[in-house]
């Protein structure tokens, strides 16, 4: 199981930005900002998550694409997930709807982030 997870990013401050709207709906948020003193020098990352714990990182580094899934209670908010992520720059890699390729109650949407990252939202429940 995992505990949290990080990506490199081109322009923190555009992927904080990207992430702050297209998360929103799924009910997380920024939970922690480290500071210089606190990490290496020059380190400006952003930890999103929820209850004060932050589970998805972003920060500079090398940008190596990845694909992650976001957790969507319901499918609405998996359409609200994809609304906000577009409206916040991300490019379309699949509209909401059944994926039932992976079974049959699949709802998914999919995004690319700033850095062409394919960032989901999902909903494993009946409608």
């Amino acid at each position: 199981m995992l505990d949290h997870i990080g990506i490199g990013v081109s322009d923190v401050k555009r992927s904080r930005a990207f992430y702050e709207d297209a998360l929103k709906p799924l009910g997380l948020g920024i939970e922690m900002m480290p500071t210089p003193d606190m990490l290496k020098a020059g380190y400006e990352g952003y930890g999103f998550g929820e209850s004060g714990k932050p589970y998805f990182w972003v920060g500079p580094g090398e940008v190596t694409k990845i694909h992650i899934a976001f957790a969507a209670p319901t499918r609405s908010h998996v359409d609200a997930f994809y609304a906000a992520a577009i409206a916040a720059g991300g490019r379309d890699n699949g509209p909401p709807g059944i994926r039932a390729h992976y079974h049959p109650n699949y709802y998914g949407a999919f995004v690319f982030d700033p850095d062409g990252n394919n960032v989901e939202a999902v909903c494993h429940q009946p409608e």
